[in-house]
């Protein structure tokens, strides 16, 4: 017996349209493909043309009817349009129930291996493109981003959370990703008893090991690479700790799945990042890949890793920027 009631709508015609709108753009198996890929992933038209083996006005036109049917949304990342899957917000009934299912459906189906390697292909050409950009500038990297926060803005809350959850005793074992010069490494070297830093610059990386030795940190293992060469390793942690790093990495996504692998049963995730602007200057001047993030966004990948979502706090910036901090639970 279904116990759901029925929902009423203002215009049951228009419902019934939009609804069949959205079938009809689903009854197509290479529509249904790019759901697929867009899981966790968001990818511009080309990139989507790379993964499919198409042109660019056949991609085109399935990526628009696809989001008239309102099974993706675009989304602009400085001069160029990427797409992704529509954030789902419960109550928008019945076309959250629809895309919903349509969602879970396409998700049972595994991705072809030939797919998987045009992924990780992508993946990796916008990661040395972020690696080219730090090396260049690492040691003017810093100014820039005080173009968008000051450090202080976001690790001061970010400590003080670490502070409420951990002891910090010189106890547990932290991982930060992503630690660009170091200057959080200080504040996590006297929490726990040991910390490893990985980062996939080794520019950065290099400044980040000048830094410790000038502060005396004989605690902290930097690891030159990314969160699979730490899972490699088989460790775990009682904290990982990501700041303002989530906009400049390949797959943002993976960082919660990787990060869910690494933390041990209770663990916590704390990151700062920014909420989602229309800045496009930060992508040429800080190296940046993704113009922020919706908080909703963040959510959803923390819960497909299998975290549950703790605290949130948003610190508004006088330009125009807004940083979100996040926490969750392993």
């Amino acid at each position: 017996m279904n116990s759901t009631a029925p929902v009423k709508s203002a215009n049951t015609e228009t419902a019934l349209q939009s609804l069949a709108t959205l079938y009809k753009a689903g009854g197509d198996p290479l529509r249904l493909d790019i759901l697929r890929v867009l899981q966790r992933d968001t990818f511009g038209v080309m990139e989507l043309c790379q993964l499919f083996n198409m042109r660019q006005s056949g991609m085109s036109h399935h990526l628009k009817v696809l989001t008239q049917a309102g099974l993706l949304e675009p989304q602009r990342e400085g001069n160029a349009t990427f797409y992704r899957r529509p954030l789902l917000r419960i109550g928008d009934e019945p076309r959250y129930t629809a895309v919903k299912a349509v969602f879970d459906a396409v998700d049972q189906i595994a991705l072809s291996d030939a797919v998987l390697d045009r992924i990780r292909n992508i993946r990796r050409q916008r990661s040395e493109q972020s690696q080219v950009f730090f090396a260049r500038y690492a040691r003017r990297f810093r100014e820039q981003q005080e173009l968008i926060a000051g450090h202080e803005r976001y690790a001061q809350p970010v400590a003080e959370l670490i502070r409420r959850r951990f002891p910090c005793d010189g106890t547990g074992k932290a991982l930060e990703i992503g630690p660009g010069e170091g200057p959080f490494l200080p504040m996590l070297s006297g929490c726990f008893e040991e910390l490893v830093a990985v980062d996939n610059v080794r520019a950065m990386l290099d400044r980040a090991e000048q830094y410790c030795e000038q502060k005396g940190l004989g605690n902290v293992r930097l690891v030159h690479g990314e969160c699979p060469d730490v899972i490699e390793q088989h460790e775990t942690f009682n904290l990982v700790v990501a700041n303002m790093v989530l906009h400049h990495v390949a797959s943002p996504a993976n960082i919660f799945r990787d990060s869910a692998q690494l933390l041990e049963s209770g663990g916590r995730m704390i990151i700062s990042e920014l909420c989602r602007h229309e800045q496009s200057w930060v992508r040429d001047n800080c190296g940046d890949i993704w113009q922020g993030f919706e908080p909703e966004e963040l959510t959803g990948w923390a819960t497909d890793a299998g975290l549950k979502q703790g605290e949130t706090l948003f610190i508004g910036l006088r330009n125009g920027f807004q940083i979100q901090v996040r926490e969750f639970t392993a």
